[in-house]
């Protein structure tokens, strides 16, 4: 993949990521949420299409050649996401709160800035991004 592949590659995740995660807000509290915690209300199969989703955006990761340990911690933020989700109301709390997507796309960030410099001076985004919406959370 050329340098233009990369970054078109890296903003699908971003948006992907956003929409799954953050893409709205709650007004009066400001609480940040996407499509996940809402596809996540369907019972039975609205968690296995977000689980899906999630697993579209690691494979869209994947692409980067990430070494097998970031692979993994994104796959347990996918998995806990997944299996916690499955509890009705609480879990789709969960899904608001926990947003793996966001933290998946701050795994592959961190580790491209690092990996990858070029890429970060190409990029004309801020590749730090998510780092302040994963520390929002935490």
């Amino acid at each position: 993949m050329d340098i233009a592949q990369r970054i078109a590659t890296l903003n699908r995740i971003r948006r992907f990521s956003r929409l799954m995660d953050s893409a709205f807000r709650l007004p009066v509290i400001g609480v940040r949420f996407g499509l996940d915690p809402i596809i996540g209300l369907v019972p039975g199969a609205g968690d296995l299409v977000a689980t899906g989703f999630s697993l579209y955006i690691l494979y869209l990761a994947t692409r980067f050649h990430l070494p097998g340990a970031v692979i993994r911690r994104m796959l347990f933020n996918i998995g806990l996401e997944a299996v916690v989700g499955t509890i009705p109301l609480f879990g789709d709390l969960f899904d608001a709160f926990y947003k793996s997507n966001i933290r998946n796309l701050a795994l592959l960030e961190q580790y491209l800035q690092v990996a990858e410099p070029d890429l970060e001076n190409a990029d004309p985004l801020d590749l730090a991004s998510t780092q302040k919406d994963v520390a929002l959370q935490i």
